[in-house]
């Protein structure tokens, strides 16, 4: 199986499967120097990990990272940084009534085609059990932008099936299992998953990510677009249907007398590129929205196949998210942490010597 390693001079390449003993990654191209403990790593992790409230899959990981390589007292040595996260909390009986069957809206029918074989144990590597090690290698590139450029990336749940969370104080983010903005809307919440639990089924999440204090230049202007990368990267997340950046898909509506923004001497007026333009970073926030669909390991009977064609009829039991965007607010933020850490050592190795005689708009990073 390719397609495992994400990135060009900052490389994540993750290996596991949901039910195997393990899951980790190895992360290449990270700068020697740099102070780097387990400590550094696992509060990203623990914002993501199953069982933190009833809302999400009680399936009991502590998710404890260990790094067994590419720190040597205390510090980054330059080579290659694996990580390893074990499993500690595997129930795969309850996958044996579907190990040959198809649950609908999964990837068993496309892996199966592909491969000729597959794991039915919580869904092999198609799992979001995987995005764990997405998160600690996001880590890093949280700690090394941060340190370089002040870079800051957030994010928060914008939409949970079809109520809207308003954005009102960032502060709210993590004092509730939703990683909304707004404690005024938590309740609602969580009656609206009580009763989604209930009846069996899922839905679906809108998530908002953003990151400031991103340098000027990032990006390519045609292939390597920054905006592309960062879409590529999101698409890559388990359920991801579909990827905005800046104003997005409210940009048909838009006049172009409205939607370009204009610049003055202190800076953007507007923000509708989304910190993008042709490719390349403006220095502005770069804001990113994105779409995940609902689960699709649900207790409702569906209509599906059998591998001999025959009809069947699928219930899914185990331990599964209602809605996994509730967990997904720490993987989206890692995914551009990720990409944004690949073009800052790209930027860097073309153009670290370029003086621009552009301006320096305010607000805009340098």
């Amino acid at each position: 199986m390719s397609g495992n390693t994400l990135g060009h001079l900052f490389t994540v390449t993750s290996f596991g499967e949901s039910h195997g003993p393990a899951i980790g990654c190895v992360v290449d191209g990270c700068p020697p120097g740099m102070p780097l403990a387990e400590a550094d790593i696992q509060p990203d992790l623990d914002r993501r990990r199953p069982g933190t409230s009833r809302h999400v899959t009680q399936r009991q990981e502590p998710d404890r990272v260990e790094i067994l390589s590419g720190v040597y007292e205390g510090v980054t040595t330059g080579t290659p940084i694996a990580l390893l996260i074990r499993n500690e909390d595997q129930r795969s009986k309850d996958y044996a009534a579907i190990a040959r069957t198809f649950r609908p809206g999964h990837a068993d029918f496309t892996y199966l085609s592909k491969y000729g074989v597959r794991d039915p144990r919580g869904g092999g590597r198609s799992s979001a059990r995987l995005t764990a090690p997405v998160v600690a290698a996001g880590a890093i590139a949280r700690k090394w932008l941060g340190q370089a450029h002040g870079t800051v990336v957030r994010g928060r749940m914008s939409q949970l099936g079809d109520i809207p969370v308003p954005l009102t104080d960032w502060a709210e983010v993590p004092r509730n299992p939703f990683f909304a903005a707004d404690a005024g809307v938590v309740a609602e919440l969580e009656a609206y998953m009580d009763a989604l639990r209930r009846a069996g089924d899922s839905c679906g999440a809108r998530i908002d990510v953003e990151a400031t204090g991103v340098p000027v230049g990032l990006g390519e202007p045609l292939f390597d677009r920054l905006d592309a990368d960062i879409a590529h990267a999101m698409m890559g997340i388990n359920a991801v249907k579909g990827v905005e950046i800046g104003a997005g898909f409210a940009s048909v509506a838009h006049k172009g007398s409205m939607h370009g923004d204009e610049m003055t001497p202190e800076g953007f007026a507007t923000n509708h590129a989304g910190g993008v333009l042709g490719g390349i970073s403006t220095g502005q926030p770069i804001t990113v929205s994105i779409a995940i669909k609902p689960t699709s390991s649900i207790r409702v009977k569906r209509r599906s196949v059998d591998v001999d064609g025959a009809p069947v009829e699928v219930e899914t039991l185990g331990r599964h998210d209602p809605c996994v965007g509730i967990r997904a607010t720490p993987i989206a933020e890692a995914m551009l942490l990720l990409v944004l850490m690949d073009h800052a050592l790209r930027h860097r190795a073309q153009c670290g010597d370029v003086r621009s005689p552009a301006p320096r708009l305010p607000g805009a990073v340098g």
